[in-house]
């Protein structure tokens, strides 16, 4: 599973007129931009049934499973098929005839 990064930025306390130094406002840009090219959004994670049996996952988290090749999420007790898996022929078939044919050879 992608996660952020942990950080040990200071925590900003105080009120009004409140000023973030130029050091930690440069470690957080940073922070952020290693984060934001380290988590994929668009791909759910990966995981086979032994994996899956270990794990513990959020309610709502999504993910593939790779054992049984379908995306699966967590209900808050199970994970549930997201859809009805299917299964496509690998290749093509044809059956046909003409009738009868004859062939004389002299």
């Amino acid at each position: 599973m992608s996660r952020l990064l942990e950080t040990r930025l200071p925590l900003a306390i105080g009120g009004t007129g409140s000023e973030v130094d130029v050091e930690t406002f440069n470690r957080l840009v940073r922070v952020l931009e290693i984060n934001l090219g380290s988590v994929d959004f668009t791909i759910s994670p990966h995981f086979n049934s032994t994996q899956i049996s270990t794990l513990q996952f959020a309610t709502g988290a999504i993910i593939f499973n790779t054992t049984n090749q379908i995306h699966q999420a967590f209900d808050g007790n199970a994970l549930r098929d997201l859809y009805s898996h299917q299964t496509y022929p690998a290749g093509q078939a044809i059956n046909s005839g003409l009738g009868t044919v004859t062939v004389n050879t002299p």
